[in-house]
């Protein structure tokens, strides 16, 4: 299992290959995904975003881990919960960003939904991310965020969820540790740096990385 998602991660993270982005023709996705990515199997690990019908209802991004979970009341986790009006802000580029990752490897794209939006454990993840960032952000810095999440690399957004998991996941964890420091680095362009991992520093060039699928 551990080798089939590490599979996962890293076709997520690289380049598209010549193949597919001199195709002339639209190819049929190479296999059945649901919403942003997610696969069409039973219970897979994924990120819902639960739109409401009201225009001013708040968004929910709940992480449901699926059969990986031990019973049901682990298996569901509800990471973060902003206003509409700052998801209205960031959703947009986050359905654009998604929607390219999606097209290079062959995928169907998607677009937010009122209602039950599905994501891909990965893209949930980095999505993640700028929720907690913006989720007690100053409006006027939330461009700013949105711009500063673009920059970084999956495995980079991958690597700050998991360490802003850790301790300060929930619902309930913000504006503090992880969830706060968030806010400082996205929101302001000149602390960015500070929360970049050490090892994508040092990481080998895409030309020796392996050439897996987004989801083998």
């Amino acid at each position: 299992m551990a080798n089939a998602l590490r599979k996962e991660e890293l076709g997520m993270a690289r380049s598209p290959s010549k193949t597919v982005i001199g195709a002339k023709k639209a190819k049929a996705p190479d296999r059945p995904t649901i919403g942003f990515g997610v696969p069409a199997t039973t219970d897979p690990h994924h990120f819902l975003v639960e739109v409401p019908k009201s225009s001013t209802g708040a968004v929910r991004i709940i992480e449901s881990i699926g059969l990986q979970a031990q019973d049901q009341q682990t298996g569901i986790i509800e990471r973060v919960v902003i206003e509409r009006s700052r998801w209205t802000a960031i959703r947009s580029e986050v359905q654009r960003a998604f929607n390219v990752r999606l097209k290079e490897h062959n995928l169907r794209v998607s677009a937010w939904k009122v209602g039950d939006n599905s994501v891909d454990r990965l893209l949930g993840k980095e999505l993640c991310v700028l929720a907690w960032a913006v989720e007690d952000m100053s409006p006027e810095k939330i461009p700013v965020a949105v711009r500063n999440w673009l920059a970084l690399r999956p495995e980079e957004r991958w690597w700050l969820f998991g360490m802003t998991a850790m301790n300060t996941g929930g619902v309930h964890d913000g504006n503090k540790g992880w969830r706060l420091a968030l806010r400082h680095a996205l929101g302001d362009v000149a602390q960015t740096e500070l929360f970049k991992p050490q090892t994508v520093k040092s990481r080998k060039p895409d030309t020796e990385r392996p050439t897996l699928g987004l989801f083998d």
